[in-house]
């Protein structure tokens, strides 16, 4: 505990010595926190809105009027891939047709449309294999014909579906590999601010090492210094965002759905999430930076 101490007053002294290379350091902190900070949510929210989109992709198969029910979605609830059968009844196919346009069902005088399931698939990509099992291709890419009995047709807007699946699989990649990136640039950064802060203090490590210091001797009041630096940039950043939350993002959250998306992370989870990565990166930053200099 006393080495602990001597440790940190040494960090807080070497801190109020080389104060502007410090503050660099801590400010690039506040920027780069600021940043993930901001564009965690997004990324979750974006992608969370991707997977509510694949998650509409449903396979309709509609019966024929002498259909086994049950058999029928048994069979359904049995075939690979599936994860939910839900029976629509024609008499609940026709309601809902008549909201949309009630005076053309009205001349008709009786119920036009059949019993139906509608299949959610275990994955949405593979909507497509569920229709290939249910109705496979005829020889030479002909018509589909109904693998059951029961079945009359088996619709999954399969243009519509392919559009939804390809673009969202692009914006759930495009966001993921920007995260990445960012991440890596938010280290990087810091680190390279860090090496600057650290290069302005080299004849001082050359020094310590010349008269017998150990490397980890004059790591630790460095490591601790990152710990400080890292920690009042965190928390700088943490307050600023949320100022943010309080006037700017949680009055607009009832206009904008994607603010207010359930899927993002907890607030006070990102908090912690940014406070301990400011803390270890700026730690590791100044403890791996150190090595160079050690070398003497």
């Amino acid at each position: 505990m006393q080495r602990l101490g001597f440790f940190t007053r040494e960090a807080v002294r070497a801190l109020s010595r080389s104060a502007a290379p410090s503050f660099a350091a801590m400010l690039t902190i506040v920027l780069t926190a600021l940043v993930l900070g901001t564009f965690i949510p997004v990324v979750q929210a974006t992608t969370g809105t991707a997977n509510d989109v694949r998650s509409r992709v449903v396979v309709d198969v509609f019966l024929k009027d002498a259909a086994d029910l049950n058999a029928t979605r048994q069979s359904l609830e049995s075939t690979p891939g599936v994860k939910k059968v839900a029976f629509i009844s024609k008499e609940a196919a026709l309601a809902k047709e008549r909201k949309r346009n009630k005076e053309a069902f009205d001349l008709l005088g009786r119920n036009p449309l059949p019993n139906s399931f509608r299949v959610t698939p275990d994955d949405p990509a593979g909507v497509n294999a569920i229709v290939d099992r249910l109705a496979p291709r005829g020889p030479n890419g002909g018509p589909r014909q109904p693998a059951m009995a029961g079945i009359d047709e088996v619709r999954n807007r399969e243009e519509d579906t392919n559009k939804i699946l390809s673009a969202t699989s692009l914006v759930k990649g495009v966001t993921a590999g920007l995260a990445a990136l960012l991440i890596l640039a938010s280290i990087a950064l810091i680190a390279n601010t860090i090496r600057l802060s650290i290069f302005a203090r080299r004849r001082e490590v050359e020094v310590m090492k010349l008269v017998g210091a150990t490397n980890w001797f004059i790591r630790w009041p460095f490591m601790i210094e990152g710990v400080i630096v890292g920690f009042f940039g965190g928390l700088i950043a943490v307050l600023l965002l949320i100022i943010a939350k309080t006037t700017v993002v949680d009055p607009l959250a009832a206009k904008f759905a994607l603010l207010a998306s359930p899927d993002t992370i907890d607030f006070p989870l990102l908090i912690v999430v940014i406070l301990v990565s400011c803390v270890v990166v700026s730690a590791l930053g100044s403890g791996l930076t150190l090595r160079r200099f050690l070398k003497v």
